[in-house]
């Protein structure tokens, strides 16, 4: 079965849920508030898109605050800094753990060129936000990051969902909640007993009326929906 050609006419459903990651971060060290805490979190395919386009931008910024912040408050400043400025900014609440270390902040994409981090940064402080003190990490420092956000999926197939917004981007269910050990080790392992490769997963969950649903995210250039297939069916093969 091949993936529908009339896609993008499908019904999008919009969830909120969890994505849990690990990255290797870098700080932001420049355009930014003097004195605060910005990291940057690469895109994992960024050598793959970066081929196409010219333009240096930030994929993911986290403006890391003193106290944790609610979802509802940046939800709302965004759409009032949006709305003031011209902006397409999609905010969301972001908890980075760097060892034994944890912070919170505003996961932010949207920002078109690093010398506008400033300009969004002070948005947000005027909008009642207080920023985390600078900690010094080294560019490509290992994290683990969980972000609160929303998810716009349209149903491929059971248990199986595209991103109307990346055609590279699918999630698929798995039946019960994974530790993050145990995610881990199971996809080192998959990754070196399975024919697709070069693809980037993270561990998710979605909250609808029946409850949550455990997925997992898996993003590949030109990917197709056998491969996902193939992918689940692995992870199937040891969780059930």
């Amino acid at each position: 079965m091949n993936q529908p050609s009339n896609a993008v006419f499908m019904k999008i459903r919009e969830l909120i849920g969890k994505i849990t990651l690990q990255e290797n971060i870098s700080p932001i060290e420049r355009n930014k508030v003097n004195g605060t805490f910005v990291i940057h979190i690469p895109n994992p395919l960024a050598s793959y898109y970066s081929r196409f386009t010219e333009v240096n931008r930030p994929n993911s910024i986290v403006l890391v605050t003193k106290k944790p912040v609610s979802f509802e408050k940046i939800l709302r400043a965004t759409k009032i800094i949006n709305e003031e400025n011209g902006l397409e900014l999609n905010g969301a609440k972001c908890e980075v753990m760097i060892g034994r270390n944890n912070y919170t902040g505003i996961r932010i994409m949207g920002i078109d060129r690093y010398t506008n981090i400033h300009k969004v940064q002070t948005a947000y402080i005027d909008q009642g936000f207080e920023c985390h003190r600078n900690v010094k990490i080294n560019k490509g420092t290992d994290a683990l990051i969980r972000v609160n956000k929303f998810f716009n999926i349209i149903d491929i197939e059971d248990k199986i969902y595209q991103s109307p917004n990346n055609k590279d981007r699918y999630y698929f269910e798995v039946p019960r909640l994974m530790t993050w050990e145990e995610f881990r080790e199971m996809t080192f392992d998959i990754k070196n007993n399975i024919s697709v490769t070069n693809y980037d997963i993270a561990k998710g969950i979605l909250y609808e009326n029946e409850g949550i649903t455990d997925v997992l995210r898996v993003l590949k250039p030109n990917i197709t929906v056998d491969m996902v297939r193939q992918i689940r069916e692995k992870y199937l093969e040891k969780l059930l």
